[in-house]
């Protein structure tokens, strides 16, 4: 799952895909990546990550605590590449 792999953006998403050959579940998570990036509105998508972060909540945490580190123009950067 190398491609799915490269498409996401942090680097503990990153390991956790490599780490878990799954595509369902590599499908979730870079839901989850894109959301605390860029959070989308809605009742459904914001009950699927409420659901991701207790099911991962480390990984969740790894995720925006990357995300944080990063500046404006950085995190704009990220959230208009292309997965």
């Amino acid at each position: 799952m190398v491609g799915v792999e490269q498409r996401a953006r942090t680097a503990a998403l990153r390991r956790v895909l490599h780490e878990r050959q799954d595509a369902a579940y590599a499908s979730d998570l870079l839901f989850l990546e894109q959301w605390e990036l860029q959070p989308l509105p809605g009742a459904a998508a914001a009950l699927r990550v409420v659901q991701l972060r207790r099911a991962n909540p480390r990984l969740a945490a790894e995720i925006r605590a990357e995300l944080a580190r990063l500046s404006v123009p950085e995190r704009a950067a990220l959230a208009a590449r292309v997965s």
